[in-house]
């Protein structure tokens, strides 16, 4: 495919995940309609779509559609998301928009009277948020928020975790640069490391099928050091759903783990990826869990907005909304109370989302801390994007005794 069929194949997936199709979905039906394209076109038009989408508003802006309202608002086709792509680019697009072959179609008269105009842009515009979201977003992040949001707008790094019961870091490293995939430590935890050329090739490496690595935020990784975790523990992953964190836990000490989600299909993978790990999980179907109560430490990492993973899933930006937010806070509320009957006199509850919200964060610990006065916070920590890893939080809460 030549660059300016790639570019017209991404007008049509986002014409279509505009209109609300999910992302991942409309890539995979373009690519088994598309047997012509390699393996560089897709990956070439997938980089399209998710760089649209991470930018949608100025990409829209600069395009000259509306970029003020949600993805399946109708305010912006992908036509205009490409032209404000390649101008974010500083590409001029009547060298990709000649109708030439696979090509699209010409500029007409009012996009080449667009190229003339620079658009006026309010702060949340250009720093792609949603209005309402902006308020509560600087709020949360304070003078890094603006940093923050343009960290959203690039692409998420690769990180690693190196499985504890295989070679430390820099036998990784090596194993890693044997297969072409080049790595180096990342300072957020012992066991992450940050992919630096041949991600692509990650998933068909021995390195990977063998379970040297798993793919896994730094953050996410840090998450799972800050839990005082000990030979001997029981350990409940109350919200697990692929069991990245069910895996990183069972990596880090002799425990007994256990495996819990409300939906249990999205812990189907769990069995084969702890297999290639060598780690011993056990799986509990939504009615079981009380009965293996009470646990030394339960871990709760709960739904949330998403807001520190949006480089990776930047359509939960702009879906999101007041009411689904408010939605998710009351469930991320049951849980944490649901949660914390699983743990014994002693234990620890640990609260974990992938937010950078504070509502979703501290203002939550707060709240349970408050109507709950038999626990005690013992630390929490909160990593964000600009940092280097997703946006995560983690809270370690003790049990002092029975309420």
């Amino acid at each position: 495919m030549t660059p300016a069929a790639r570019r017209q194949a991404a007008i049509e997936i986002l014409d279509q995940i505009l209109t609300g199709q999910p992302a991942e979905k409309e890539l995979t039906a373009w690519a088994r309609r598309s047997r012509f394209a390699g393996s560089k076109d897709r990956a070439a038009v997938r980089d399209h779509v998710f760089d649209a989408l991470r930018s949608l508003r100025s990409y829209a802006a600069l395009g000259g559609g509306g970029g003020a309202a949600p993805v399946s608002d109708g305010n912006a086709t992908g036509r205009q998301l490409m032209l404000g792509a390649l101008r974010a680019e500083e590409v001029d697009p009547a060298d990709i928009f000649t109708g030439v072959g696979h090509a699209p179609a010409p500029l007409d008269a009012a996009e080449q009277a667009l190229l003339q105009t620079a658009p006026q842009m309010g702060q949340a515009e250009e720093l792609n948020m949603p209005d309402w979201l902006w308020p509560a977003f600087e709020a949360s992040l304070g003078s890094a928020a603006e940093t923050a949001a343009r960290a959203l707008q690039e692409r998420a790094p690769v990180h690693l975790r190196v499985n504890r019961s295989h070679p430390d870091q820099a036998a990784a490293i090596a194993r890693l640069a044997e297969e072409g995939i080049l790595a180096e430590p990342h300072p957020a935890a012992a066991t992450a490391l940050c992919v630096t050329e041949g991600a692509r090739k990650l998933r068909n490496s021995d390195a990977y099928t063998n379970g040297l690595v798993e793919l896994q935020d730094a953050a996410s990784q840090a998450v799972i050091e800050a839990l005082p975790l000990a030979d001997g523990l029981r350990v409940l992953d109350f919200c697990a759903g692929g069991g990245g964190k069910s895996l990183a836990m069972a990596a880090r000490a002799s425990l007994d783990v256990f495996a819990h989600d409300i939906a249990p299909q999205r812990m189907k993978d769990l069995p084969t990826r702890a297999a290639r790990a060598g780690a011993a999980i056990t799986l509990l179907a939504p009615g079981d869990v009380e009965a293996r109560a009470p646990f030394d430490l339960v871990l709760c990492d709960a739904p949330c907005s998403g807001s520190g993973s949006w480089r990776r899933a930047p359509e939960g930006k702009w879906r999101l909304t007041q009411e689904k937010l408010d939605e998710l806070c009351g469930i991320q509320a049951q849980i944490l109370s649901d949660a914390s009957q699983l743990v014994g006199a002693g234990g620890v509850l640990a609260y974990a989302t992938c937010s950078m919200l504070d509502v979703e964060n501290r203002a939550q610990v707060d709240r349970f801390l408050a109507e709950n006065p038999g626990w005690q916070l013992q630390q929490d920590h909160g990593w964000q994007v600009h940092n280097g890893t997703d946006g995560f939080y983690v809270a370690v809460m003790v049990r002092l005794g029975d309420d």
